[in-house]
C-alpha cells in the first residue's frame, strides 16, 4: 500500500449542532450529514479525481517515463496531483490564479511541483486558458488531464462517492446538495444516487455572484463551463452568499470543531437554508471540500472579509 492508495472511503459526520441562525433550531427531524473529504491523503476532495484521471492516463499510455502532469486549478487538485506524482515518480506543473493563498503554493511546491501563476483577475479561466497554450506549444512534453473535460473526474465520483454515501446513509438521504467547480463531484455523485433512487433532490449550489470569493466554487452562468456539466442533473439550484460563508467557516469550527474551508462552509450554508424548507423526515447530505488549515492566512477567518475571487 501506498499513499495513493488512502483516497477515498472518507467518513460521514453528522452536524447537530449548527443551524442557519445562532441559537435557533433546526426544523425537528431534518438530519444534516456532511461527507468528511479533508480526510483523503492531500486534504480534499479533489484526490478522488486526480488519482482517476491519472490512473487512467497510465492505464492507457498516454502518461509513462518523461511526461510531466499539467493542468489548471484553483489549488485543491494541484495539490492532489503534486502528492500523486511525488508518489509515483512523475513531476508535476500547475497553473492557478496568483490570489490563491500562500498555504496552498507552499504545499504543492514542497509536493515538488512547478508553480505558474495567472492573472488573479481572470480566475480560473485564466489559468485554464495558459495552460492550454502551453500544451498546444509542447504537446510531446505532457500528460494534461485537463480536469474540466476529462470524464474520469465524475466518473470517480459516480464509482466512489455516491456510492460511499448510499452505504453510509443505509440509502435514507432524501437531499443531496453542493457546489460546483468542475462539477465533477455534483455530476458524478448525482448520478450515481438518481440511479438508486430517483426520489433524491440533487440541489447544486452556485455563488449569488460572477464577482465572489468562495474558492473552488464556480458561478456557471459567468464562467467556461466544464465538458462534462450538464445543469439538467440539478433538480435545483440554490445561490449563497460569499460573506455568510465566510461567517459560517468561522462558526463550523467554534460550533462543530470542524476547521473546513470556504466552498465546504458554502456548502454547508446552502445545505442549512435547504433545512427551513423541508419537514421531517428529511436527511440532507453535502460535502466539506477540504481543510481549512490550507486556508489560515485568509483574513476572512477574523472577520475582516478576505479572500479572492
Amino acid at each position: 500500500m501506498n499513499i495513493v492508495d488512502l483516497v477515498g472511503n472518507t467518513p460521514l459526520l453528522e452536524l447537530s449542532k449548527i443551524s442557519l441562525k445562532p441559537g435557533k433550531p433546526r426544523p425537528s427531524g431534518v438530519v444534516l450529514y456532511a461527507k468528511a473529504e479533508f480526510c483523503n491523503p492531500s486534504g480534499s476532495i479533489k484526490d478522488r479525481a486526480a488519482k482517476a484521471m491519472i490512473r487512467e492516463g497510465i492505464a492507457e499510455g498516454t502518461l509513462g517515463p518523461g511526461k510531466t502532469i499539467i493542468d489548471a486549478t484553483s489549488g485543491n487538485t494541484g495539490i492532489a496531483y503534486s502528492m500523486i506524482g511525488a508518489a509515483l515518480g512523475f513531476p508535476v506543473k500547475v497553473f492557478l490564479p496568483a490570489n490563491a493563498s500562500m498555504e496552498r503554493k507552499g504545499i504543492m511546491r514542497q509536493y515538488g511541483a512547478e508553480i505558474v501563476e495567472t492573472s488573479p483577475l481572470e480566475g480560473s479561466d485564466g489559468a485554464y486558458l495558459a495552460v492550454r497554450e502551453e500544451v498546444e506549444a509542447h504537446p510531446e512534453k505532457y500528460f494534461y488531464p485537463n480536469q474540466y473535460n476529462n470524464d474520469a473526474n465524475w466518473k470517480a465520483h459516480y464509482q466512489g462517492t455516491g456510492r460511499e454515501i448510499w452505504e453510509q446513509t443505509q440509502g435514507t438521504l432524501t437531499h443531496f446538495i453542493c457546489g460546483m467547480g468542475t462539477s465533477g463531484t455534483f455530476m458524478g455523485t448525482s448520478r450515481r444516487l438518481k440511479e438508486l433512487n430517483p426520489g433524491v433532490s440533487m440541489i447544486a449550489v452556485q455563488p449569488d455572484s460572477p464577482f465572489h470569493g468562495i474558492e473552488g466554487t464556480k458561478h456557471m452562468a459567468s464562467t467556461i463551463k466544464p465538458g462534462f456539466y450538464d445543469e439538467k442533473q440539478a433538480d435545483a439550484f440554490l445561490e449563497v452568499n460569499t460573506e455568510e460563508a465566510y461567517q459560517l467557516a468561522r462558526r463550523l469550527a467554534r460550533e462543530e470543531g470542524i476547521h473546513a474551508g470556504v466552498s465546504s462552509a458554502a456548502n454547508v450554508l446552502a445545505a442549512l437554508k435547504l433545512a427551513e424548507t423541508l419537514s421531517a423526515p428529511a436527511v440532507i447530505v453535502t460535502i466539506l471540500c477540504d481543510t481549512g488549515m490550507r486556508y489560515v492566512s485568509d483574513q476572512f477567518w477574523y472577520g475582516n472579509g478576505g479572500g479572492s475571487s
